[in-house]
């Protein structure tokens, strides 16, 4: 099956995640992570990308981005990780590749998705087990929308803004989005959507991101299955 072209629209969130190769290890070190923080900064900036949520785990990395150009996630990422692929082989004493190829994107709803794809990418380390709870985290982008801590690399998008007038209602109406866990259906529509490229919201979301784009944005419905003594007749001769 040929590879769906992947979309990237001006102004529109992207959720973006990137695996190390056969998810090997690509953050051996905190110093590791601070390296690579630091050219997401610089790259994001480069090509006028705003970082609004990020996850950096042990084998994998999830961004929630906006794009003003088209091309600029796909700048981005392969600045980032060209520059990043060379500081981890040479510090680690290691050759040949890093990541798990093309990174996976798909874009996201602001209406009704946006904040709930901002709780999959911080509850990683939660559903990993590695804390009980998003703030334990370090390298995730709650300690910014969660606990209002500065962080260079943070772009708080519009739909955050609108939570509360100030700091304190923002960070106070974010956390208690966090009372409620993420249904499994819920988990199963993000992880589909970013896998497969297809957009993440509702149908009119997808629609117009079809004529925006000129891809389709759900998956090609099965045909009915054909019943083994029905294949055969189709191969028998005449």
């Amino acid at each position: 099956m040929a590879r769906l072209p992947r979309v990237c629209l001006r102004g529109i969130p992207l959720h973006v995640i990137q695996r190390g190769n056969n998810r090997q290890v690509c953050f051996g070190s905190d110093d590791d992570i601070a390296t690579y923080a630091q050219w997401l900064e610089q790259f994001s900036k480069e090509a006028q990308i705003a970082v609004h949520a990020w996850v950096f785990m042990t084998n994998h990395v999830h961004l929630l981005v906006t794009p003003e150009t088209p091309d600029g996630v796909s700048r981005m990422m392969q600045a980032l990780g060209r520059n990043y692929v060379r500081y981890f082989n040479r510090t680690h004493r290691r050759t040949g590749t890093l990541w798990e190829g093309r990174f996976k994107s798909c874009l996201v709803d602001t209406e009704g998705y946006f904040l709930t794809c901002q709780r999959y990418i911080e509850l990683n380390p939660v559903r990993a087990g590695m804390v009980v709870s998003p703030e334990g985290y370090p390298w995730s982008s709650y300690q910014a929308n969660g606990l209002g801590r500065p962080a260079k690399l943070w772009t708080p998008h519009p739909v955050y803004e609108a939570l509360g007038e100030s700091k304190e209602e923002r960070t106070a109406a974010y956390r208690s989005l966090f009372d409620t866990q993420l249904e499994s259906t819920t988990l199963k529509n993000i992880r589909e959507a970013t896998q497969t490229g297809m957009a993440l919201g509702n149908e009119r979301f997808k629609a117009q991101i079809e004529q925006l784009s000129g891809r389709r944005m759900v998956p090609l419905k099965r045909g009915p299955k054909v019943s083994a003594s029905r294949r055969a007749s189709f191969c028998s001769d005449p």
